[in-house]
């Protein structure tokens, strides 16, 4: 025999076994033939699997879509991987607004209040960036890769041990079917010589998917190491950004939470700095020569009907109209008027008038 003849037959049999399965297949589906149903402990196994294979498959992909949000760069990062290329390196959303505040803040002037808070907020930032690229480079590593690895590896092995689990299971069936339709007695010892070989072969491939569906124990117990990683990862990453974040807010002061607008809600003063004390317990000497008052002071202007010249110490935009815009190092007239807020006096400039916040000025005497 050649190895054309040879080949021949190989195909006549693998499609003579083909059709044998493809009709047993459909008349199980009809109802027309019996089925072999596995014992339960593989069916549970199987189910587990199958369970194991969809929820890991979510979780991924929503992770992938939680650290990067945007879906073109991860098919980007995917074609890298698939090329098994570098990803050049891609400024992220964080450090390009940190990067846009430096600059706002460098052309308004690091001299003025504004300018300054612009460059200390852009540079935490990019101090956030990078939190956030290392955050997901250690996902990636230590919970998606495995996460992945299963999906792509064991699940694919699993899968192809199923099918192969699923072709035995008909070829049992269909021997079954034959023996049943066996009339002659030779017939007959043909199916049953038949019947014994696939019955054998379906047993060995039923322990062969059953050993490898209970390492999917061992797997939940794998991804519940990964998770613990990747639970550490975020908590590293929002314990920096809550660090950078209450670094940023001591050097800038505790600003606004909420401004005067239209509506009826109560103002809050502005405070421009943490470290600068615009009030003080006692008198000291301005750059002007001049002395600040006390607190005591603020409370006698705020009893009294009096007035009295302050000194700005940085500039302020007005929020509404009810307002006083300042500049840094003018002087301006101050009092106070019956009802308003303990933080807030009504500022004058010539004929300009308007209220304004008590953190902005210097008392003078």
């Amino acid at each position: 025999m050649n190895i054309m003849d040879f080949n021949v037959k190989k195909l006549a049999a693998d499609a003579g076994t083909f059709l044998s399965r493809a009709v047993q297949f459909t008349e199980e589906k009809l109802g027309q033939a019996e089925k072999t149903e596995l014992d339960a402990h593989l069916e549970n196994l199987l189910g587990k699997a199958e369970c194991t294979k969809t929820w890991t498959e979510k979780i991924m992909k929503q992770t992938e879509v939680l650290l990067q949000p945007n879906p073109n760069a991860r098919i980007e990062e995917l074609v890298y991987e698939k090329l098994d290329r570098k990803l050049p390196s891609r400024v992220n959303n964080p450090e390009l607004l940190g990067q846009y505040m430096i600059d706002a803040g460098t052309e308004f002037g690091p001299g003025t209040a504004y300018g300054n808070a612009l460059i200390k907020c852009g540079e935490t930032q990019k101090r956030i960036g990078t939190a956030d690229r290392e955050l997901i480079q250690t996902s990636a590593l230590n919970f998606l890769t495995p996460l992945r690895n299963f999906i792509e590896g064991d699940y694919k092995t699993i899968a192809k041990e199923k099918k192969l689990l699923q072709n035995k299971r008909l070829d049992l069936d269909a021997a079954k079917t034959r023996l049943k339709k066996a009339k002659t007695a030779d017939t007959r010892a043909s199916s049953e010589q038949e019947l014994r070989i696939t019955q054998s072969e379906f047993d060995r491939q039923a322990e062969i998917t059953r050993l490898l569906l209970e390492g999917i124990s061992s797997t939940h117990a794998h991804h519940l190491r990964c998770l613990n990683d990747f639970v550490e990862a975020q908590m590293t990453y929002y314990a920096q950004c809550y660090q950078y974040m209450l670094d940023l807010q001591k050097q800038l002061g505790s600003f606004p939470s909420s401004y005067h607008s239209n509506n009826s809600q109560t103002p809050v003063a502005p405070v421009p700095s943490a470290s600068s004390s615009v009030v003080v317990s006692s008198p000291l000497t301005s750059t002007s020569g001049l002395a600040l008052s006390s607190p005591s002071s603020i409370t006698d202007l705020k009893e009294s009907s009096g007035s009295r010249k302050a000194r700005v110490l940085y500039d302020y935009d007005a929020a509404n109209s009810s307002e006083l815009s300042l500049l840094a190092d003018e002087v301006i007239t101050v009092f106070s008027v019956v009802g308003m807020d303990s933080d807030w006096l009504m500022g004058e400039r010539g004929n300009q008038k308007g209220r304004v916040p008590i953190t902005y000025l210097e008392l003078l005497n």
